[in-house]
Formats: C-alpha cells, structure tokens, sequence
C-alpha cells in the first residue's frame, strides 16, 4: 500500500477504535502528521489521561515512554508499533543496579531520569525528566542525590543545584546526543550568522557550554516559538526539525549534526502502527507491583513540579 492509503486506513481504523496516537518529538515526519498529539514523553501520557474518551493508545516512541503511558493509564491499552523500538540509555540501568547503589548510600535519594524502564523507576524515589530534573532535585531536603542514567544531564543538575549529584551507572549517555561536537555547533553557526544554538541537556559539557538555550525538546519547541530570532541550530536528534520548521513558519531550523538520528525512534513506521492497531499486538504491560511503585515515582514527580 502507498503511504497515503495506509495513513487513510489507519485514521479510520483510529476513529473505529477510539484509539489515539501519541508520538515523540523524534519520530519521522510522517509520523508526526497522522498524530493526535507530538511531544516529549511525560507530555505525551499526561495527556493521554486527559482523554477519557480513549479506550486505545498508539505510542509511537521507544520502550520506556511506551511503559510510562502504560503505567499512567492503566484503564487504557498501549501498543507499540515495533518491539525493536528499545532505548540503549534505558537499558543501561537496570533495577539491580538501582539497588546496589542504594545500598552503597543509604538515605540517598534516588532521583531517576523518565528515560528508564519501569523496573528501575520502581526502585527510585522521585522522577524527572529533562526539563525539571534540576527543579526536582532543587526540592528534595537532602544535599547529595543518586542521578541516573544520563550522566551528562546529572553533570548539568549538579552545575543548577550546587548539590552533589552521583550519576548512576556511572557512565550511562545517550548515543545519539553524544555524537555532537562543540566544533559541530560553532561551524553551524559560522554557517548560518546570526543563528541561536540549542542544545539538550543530554550533550556532553563542552557541547553545552557552546550553546545559547539548553533545554529539553518541549522547552525547545516553546523557545523556538517565543524567541524573536529567524534562525536557529538545533543540537538534538533531526526528527524534531519537522515539529519546529512546521510551527515556525518564517523561521529555519539546521540540525548541529545531520548524522544525528536515533534508529530506534526512527523504527516506527506507518504501516507499523496501522499493524499494531489493526491486530491490537505488542501490547505494553507492567508487571502490577512495579507498575504500582512506578506510578508512585512519577506522581511524586508531578507534585514537585
């Protein structure tokens, strides 16, 4: 089938089901368009709870967003359009490992970034994502804190708060924000005079430090917007140029890195999606007693912030 009739079959299939379609900010252009909404992950379960008429949701992102939007509308049924979706930073911190640092700092606060799977959110106290994670740790009564798993987003939490922030593993990252180089942004913006560089918070320190605005990809969407400048260099993944060149007309938008692109975002794909909602498969489930402490994590998280 063509692309256009599948997006066809896959609108009716939606209204059929009531069933909405989240996608990340990362996700492919086309993806995107047929989206009921496009946003960071919390966004996008938070407003998958507002949507009560929803029986079905079709998260077009990886793994652990797909377990969050599971674990924030348990009433609902999630599915995921590849099982191959998987994020490698997720991944790189397991609930053992949660475990075992926290025996080494009894009374430390687990803080623990959104981009981890459910199993380790479940033996964290808080949440945070990349836009509050420096408010989150702000708030707790406690000068040292475990971070994990981005060590580089834990590097800039320690640099906003003046706390001692532990990053666990020790070098967990995010291979496609790593892939930037501080000789990357100045060239673009040699390139492109008069451009403001942003850049996520998951960069390394060198990267950051090149940047005008750092923030996470919802703060960067809102900065594109408010920000009275017509171009911009974007130090993050390239699928996030769409959302920003489609909102800002007017306004040009050239990625830091053309290379950087996330291959596990880039897995869905319109006829997966329409496969998955069509069969109702590769449905998200969380384990009830790690779905119930998850759940804890991230409310706690909400009531910080």
């Amino acid at each position: 089938m063509a692309a256009s009739e599948i997006a066809a079959r896959l609108l009716e299939l939606k209204k059929e089901k009531r069933a909405i379609i989240l996608a990340h900010n990362y996700q492919r252009p086309e993806v995107q368009d047929i989206a009921d909404f496009v946003g960071d992950s919390v966004e996008l379960s938070r407003k998958a709870m507002s949507e009560q008429e929803a029986r079905t949701i079709v998260f077009s992102a990886v793994d652990f967003m797909a377990e969050t939007a599971a674990i924030l509308n348990p009433a609902k049924k999630v599915l995921v359009p590849s099982l191959g979706a998987r994020c490698p930073m997720a991944h790189m911190l397991p609930a053992e490992t949660v475990r075992l640092w926290r025996s080494r700092y009894p009374g430390v606060p687990a803080v623990l970034y959104v981009n981890t799977l459910a199993e380790a959110k479940a033996e964290s106290d808080v949440s945070c994502t990349s836009a509050n994670a420096a408010k989150v740790v702000a708030s707790l009564d406690a000068e040292k804190v475990l971070f994990g798993p981005d060590r580089n987003l834990a590097r800039y939490v320690q640099e906003k708060t003046g706390k001692t922030v532990l990053p666990i593993p020790e070098n967990g990252f995010c291979p496609t924000h790593v892939l930037f180089l501080r000789e990357d942004l100045l060239l673009a913006r040699e390139a492109n005079p008069g451009s403001v560089v942003m850049a996520h918070p998951e960069c390394t320190e060198d990267v950051l430090r090149a940047a005008d605005f750092i923030g996470s990809t919802s703060q960067m969407c809102r900065f594109a917007r408010e920000c009275p400048a017509k171009s911009f260099v974007v130090a993050t993944e390239v699928g996030i140029l769409h959302r920003l060149t489609r909102e800002n007309p007017g306004k040009s938008f050239t990625p830091a890195y053309a290379g950087a692109i996330c291959p596990n975002m880039k897995r869905n794909t319109l006829e997966l999606m329409y496969q998955a909602l069509r069969d109702e498969k590769n449905v998200v489930t969380v384990p009830p007693k790690t779905a119930e402490r998850a759940r804890r994590s991230l409310e706690r998280m909400f009531e910080l912030t």
